[in-house]
This record gives C-alpha cells, structure tokens and sequence, in this order.
C-alpha cells in the first residue's frame, strides 16, 4: 500500500470507530480481516495513524476546526508527525486509493504560522471533565503531562532473574533491537519504536520463549519493587490478573517463601498459569475465586504483604490505550473508586501485625490515589503510610534522582511519562502497627 492509501485506510477505521462507539483494537482488526491484500507492515502503520490521531485528538480537532475523522488525522499529522501543509498535500493528492485533495480551508488551517491558544483540555489532549482533577494534581503542568501522555509509548521488558541470566546478556541476545537499560529498574529494558515502525515480535524470541524476559512498563517495574517483597515471606497478590507483578514479586523473593496470587475476575487470571511455568516460578499459589467461598480466609492475618494493583481508571496508561482516554466518563471513576475501597479493606483483613499493604494504581487522580489512601487510614487507625523516601530506598544509586523526578505526596508517589519515562504510577506503602 502506498502511504497516501495508508492515510485512506486510517481514515475509515477511525469513521468505524466513531460511528459504531468501538474499542480501536476491534475497528483494526476488522478492517485487517475485510482486506486480506494489506500485509502486516501496512496493518502496523495504519494502526499507527489510528493511535497517534486517537493520542492527539483534541488538538488536531482544534487546529482544523472540526473533529472529523479526516480532520484529525489531518491534525495529527501536523502536530505530532511534524509534516509541513506542502508535504500534507503530496500526500492528500486525490489519486487512485489516496485521500481527496485538501480544501481551501484545510490548506489555510495547516498553513497558519501562528496558531490560537487553546484550553488546557485540548492543548493537552484529554476530556475537559478531567481538566479540574488533573489541575489539583499538577496545576499548570496539566498540559505538559497530557501532552506526554499523547506521545507513543515505548517497548520495555524485564529481565528474568529466575532464569539465571542478567541485563547484559539479555541485552546482548537482543542487540538486533537495540535495547537501551531502563533509567530506574535495575532489570529493565527498553526499545523504541518509530512512528512507522511496527512492535517487534517479542513473543517469538528465544529469550520470551526461554522465560528470560517479560513485557512490562518500567513504571510497573518500578512499582513491583517497591513493594520490597523479600524471601521467604508470606505475599498475597490480591490483583493479579494476568501475573505480571505477581512474576515480578516472585522474582524479588527468590522463588522463596510463598506468594498467593488471585483476583475478584477469575477470568483475568488465566494467562498467569502459562507464563508462571514459562518464567520458572515455583513459588506462587494460584487461588481462583468461588461463587460462594472466601479463597483467602486461611491467610487472614498471616501476610506481610498485600499488593493491592487496584482497577482504576487507567489514566496513566493513556500513551498506550489512548482510545479509551475518549471512552471514560464521572461514572466510571465512581464505579472504580467503590471497588479500590473493598479491596483495600480487604487487604487490612489478611496483613498481619507488622506487615503492609502496597497500594498501586495506573491512575493519575488524587482520588484513586491520595484521597484513596487518606480515608483507608482513617477507617483503620492501625495503618499508616511509610514515607515515600523509605519506599523509594529500594533503587538504590537511583533513588535520589528518583525522587526529584516524581510528584512526592505524604501517602505516597506519582510516576508520569512526563516527569520519569513511565507510564502513569501511583505508589503508596501502608504498614500495619506491631501488636
């Protein structure tokens, strides 16, 4: 396909979205399957369009003066690919399979040299509800965080330790790839992906299929590790879902102790089971929830941990779902707020004396994540949050330059792509008072 047919083909699966209120992943995948002709390069760049023009939505929508799909995809090629009006043009020409040819008034928008100021909200590309939350967050940084959040997210996986192997020779078994270390996991990885470049296909190195690496955030990482899950204690991943922190926590305790992993949806835990054998993890339990039973109520009182990765609304992970930043509304946040309170409420039945729970959302909302932590203490008078210094300790040589990074709070700390790299982290540790 010639890169003007690319643009055509965008141009439709962003309509197909729009009309039919649908999660981009399924509009690609069936525009892939309806055109048997596009080859998986073209399948890639096309998805591309779709993302980067889902990522800058807002702005491009504003620099045309509408928000079609034509013209925010139009938009996004000026702002976030950095094409001039002419280069636009070439490519808009009306040929065989390209777009129709720019309209005067397109031309003019794409040309102008000195753009009108927009609102926070679309300046920094999210839902102007948001735009109140995310400026008691960050106040006039709030459009430099969305604006970081509307660039494309980079691939980063975790080395293995149990696989008796290291960075640097993962690292080098990689080198086709070009992975640069993470700035602050000690066992991270990352690759970076062009805008017309396509995701490597990770899952069929030797290095997945031999258990040495995992696709994982740095943030995620980051967040695993400061839980600080040691050898030989008693861990309970409350949820789990597919087991990425659960193979992280069992990777920090050596393989040693024992590490409960569960989740409320039991449909969210069935990828755990295959790569827990592929990672060599020998340490976890699996517990699949009941209709009617408690699953953990051997463990009450028992854990010196609890990882509590809460659901949330996932507004730190905008750079890699950006479709979904369009489909959040109040009442989901509600909804999400209610189940972060029973879970963590939960997770106060199951820590023993002395032991903590380890709060983590991929949230950017003081009320996911401050807030959250502020009224879990004030309904358990024996919990109280470590202060974040403490928790940040574990990354050793880096913590200092982490901790100027990061938005540091009482209860806790917030990763962004902006201030770290990562994706969007909130960090808080909660320990439970000795006796």
């Amino acid at each position: 396909m010639t890169p003007s047919a690319r643009l055509s083909a965008a141009i439709e699966v962003l309509a197909d979205i729009e009309a039919r209120r649908r999660p981009a992943t399924d509009a690609l995948k069936d525009w892939g399957l309806s055109r048997r002709f596009a080859g998986s390069g073209d399948r890639a760049a096309i998805a591309g369009l779709v993302y980067d023009a889902l990522r800058r939505k807002a702005s491009a929508a504003h620099l045309l003066g509408e928000a079609t799909p034509r013209a925010v995809l139009l938009g996004m090629l000026a702002l976030d690919r950095g094409l001039a009006a002419d280069q636009i043009e070439k490519l808009f020409d009306g040929s065989r399979f390209a777009p129709d040819p720019l309209t005067e008034k397109e031309r003019a928008a794409l040309a102008a040299e000195g753009r009108e100021e927009a609102p926070a909200h679309i300046a920094g590309d999210y839902p102007e509800w948001l735009d109140l939350p995310l400026a008691r967050v960050f106040g006039d940084d709030r459009v430099e965080e969305g604006r970081a959040l509307a660039h494309r997210a980079p691939l980063d996986l975790r080395v293995n330790t149990l696989a008796g192997t290291d960075r640097d020779k993962v690292a080098a078994g990689l080198s086709h790839l070009h992975p640069e270390s993470t700035r602050w996991s000690p066992s991270g990885l990352r690759v970076t992906i062009g805008a017309e470049g396509k995701s490597p296909p990770v899952h069929a190195e030797p290095a997945y299929i031999k258990g040495q690496i995992e696709i994982q955030d740095e943030g995620s990482q980051v967040a695993s590790l400061m839980a600080a899950a040691r050898p030989g204690e008693q861990v309970i991943d409350l949820c789990a879902g597919g087991g990425g922190k659960t193979l992280a926590l069992a990777a920090s305790m050596e393989n040693k102790g024992q590490l409960y992993a569960t989740d409320l949806d039991k449909r969210r835990l069935a990828p755990i089971h295959a790569r827990l054998e592929r990672a060599g993890v020998r340490n976890v339990q699996i517990r699949t929830p009941g209709r009617d039973t408690d699953v953990l109520a051997d463990l009450t009182g028992r854990a010196d941990l609890v990882l509590v990765d809460a659901p949330c609304t996932g507004t730190g992970t905008w750079r890699r779902n950006p479709d979904a930043k369009w489909r959040i509304r109040p009442g989901s946040l509600a909804e999400r707020l209610s189940q972060q309170a029973i879970v963590l409420d939960r997770a106060a039945d199951l820590v023993r004396p002395g032991g903590r729970i380890v709060y983590v959302t991929c949230s950017l909302l003081a009320d996911e994540n401050a807030d959250q932590v502020q009224a879990f203490v004030a309904r358990h008078a024996g919990f109280a949050p470590v202060p974040p210094a403490e928790v940040a300790a574990v990354l050793g040589d880096a913590a200092p330059a982490f901790l100027d990074s990061v938005l540091v709070f009482p209860e806790g700390l917030l990763m962004t792509p902006r201030r770290t790299g990562t994706d969007g982290f909130y960090v808080a540790v909660l320990r439970r008072a000795d006796g």
